[in-house]
């Protein structure tokens, strides 16, 4: 026990092995098991200046920066250069009030570095403060983006600890309500019903389902083929349609529950996607593609749409018209306190244009006229890509479902949300045995 006034002391055995092995054991040791499962390494090296250290994936978040550690030259420091580096490397995963779990060690030549800023020494001063800012930024990035669509460990725990066995089942009277021809019941297997697309399904994903319908020589090589499902493995699994989609990483979709959540079965267990979230996650990255190629392409409104705002936020659009029509959304003033909308990022399909330009109005409100658009390019593609998703509620056929199966398997960071929350649970069959008492 300790008495007033003592403070407890952590006493941790010591790790042998590799340096960033041994880390990572320690962080766990200090941050939890989690961490240690769910971090990534960093090591990268540019100019002389070295960062090593271990991240976490953005669905493995906290609502402070508590759990942020950084250190220079073996220094703890609070610097907000670093923090703002760090930030900024987790835009567009994060929401803004919440914050990555990370240790990160810098190591430079004493010259490059001023220790003496703050008397507590716990701020520093580069000399090069870009340099290192910038290798914060693309050293996370480029480890963000070697994680493809991971997501972490602890989502799928924390599902199993929802689940509660039940002792009752109360009587049910009645016919089905989910029997064949009623609300919820989807048809199993890939057979005709699953080719009838909606005609406002939004663009690229509609395309990608109807590839998977058609016969293999006529279809458009539109994704790219899945390296963790080799041919041998196809066979094994059985012949039926659809079949082979259980060996890929995200499974077969077997059923859409509540019109909002998709079911796949894998190899080893099922995932359970917020087809939201998902597809949130797609357009946004469609959309930075675009903008980094060829531009965002634009699609013209058969008939205008006219947005009724206050004045201030009809001025404050009309005044960033032009960014705007870079990023595929062209607009005008309309008398005062409204625009008219004319054409619409071709990539959101159809979008509700109303709620889209209202949304953007409260975006540029808090941006304020000091940042280009393309400056907070996270915040309005993340705006725009939300409007452009499929909503929660949307029905969905097979063919859809395993569309957006496959395209978040070849996305980079599909396992998160825009807001870092994560866009599939995975459950392995070992834990559902578990919950039936079957091991």
């Amino acid at each position: 026990t300790l008495s007033d006034g003592e403070r407890a002391v952590v006493r941790l055995s010591a790790i042998q092995g590799d340096l960033l092995d041994a880390r990572r054991g320690r962080l766990g040791a200090i941050m939890g098991r989690e961490f240690a499962d769910n971090a990534f390494k960093i090591d990268a090296l540019r100019e002389g200046v070295r960062l090593s250290g271990h991240a976490a994936v953005p669905t493995l978040n906290r609502a402070t920066a508590q759990h942020q550690y950084l250190f220079v030259n073996g220094r703890p420091v609070r610097d907000k250069l670093l923090a703002g580096a760090v930030r900024g490397a987790y835009q567009d995963f994060l929401a803004r009030d919440r914050h990555p779990m990370l240790a990160l060690f810098l190591e430079l030549e004493p010259a490059l570095v001023d220790v003496n800023v703050h008397p507590a020494k716990a701020e520093v001063r580069f000399r090069d403060a870009g340099l290192v800012r910038g290798l914060i930024v693309s050293a996370l990035k480029h480890a963000l983006a070697e994680a493809g669509h991971r997501a972490s460990t602890t989502v799928a725990s924390a599902a199993l600890g929802a689940f509660r066995p039940m002792t009752h089942i109360a009587p049910h009277s009645g016919r089905p309500t989910t029997g064949f021809g009623q609300p919820g019941y989807v048809q199993p297997g890939y057979g005709p019903q699953a080719a009838a697309l909606p005609r406002n399904f939004p663009r690229g994903l509609a395309e990608a389902a109807a590839q998977y319908l058609a016969p293999a020589h006529e279809r458009m090589d539109h994704l790219p083929s899945i390296a963790a499902a080799p041919a041998g493995k196809v066979a094994e699994v059985g012949e039926g349609a659809g079949e082979e989609r259980v060996a890929y990483p995200l499974g077969a979709p077997r059923a859409q529950l509540h019109e909002t959540y998709i079911v796949a079965q894998t190899a080893d267990g099922i995932v359970i996607v917020d087809q939201h979230a998902a597809h949130e996650r797609l357009v946004y990255e469609r959309m930075k593609r675009a903008l980094d190629t060829a531009g965002v392409a634009r699609q013209a409104l058969l008939i205008p749409d006219v947005v009724e705002l206050d004045p201030g936020a009809a001025e404050r659009l009309a005044a960033r018209a032009g960014e705007l029509a870079e990023l595929g959304l062209v607009l005008e003033p309309f008398g005062e306190g409204a625009v008219v909308v004319r054409e619409v990022p071709a990539l959101l399909g159809a979008c509700d244009v109303q709620g889209l330009v209202r949304d953007l109005a409260d975006e540029l409100s808090e941006l304020g006229q000091a940042l280009s658009l393309k400056e907070k390019l996270g915040d309005v593609c993340g705006t725009m890509a939300c409007h452009g998703s499929v909503r929660a509620g949307r029905r969905l056929s097979l063919a859809e479902m395993d569309a957006l199966l496959r395209e978040m398997e070849v996305t980079p960071h599909a396992g998160q949300c825009n807001h870092g929350r994560p866009t599939y649970v995975e459950l392995k069959l070992a834990d559902i045995e578990k919950l039936f008492g079957r091991r």
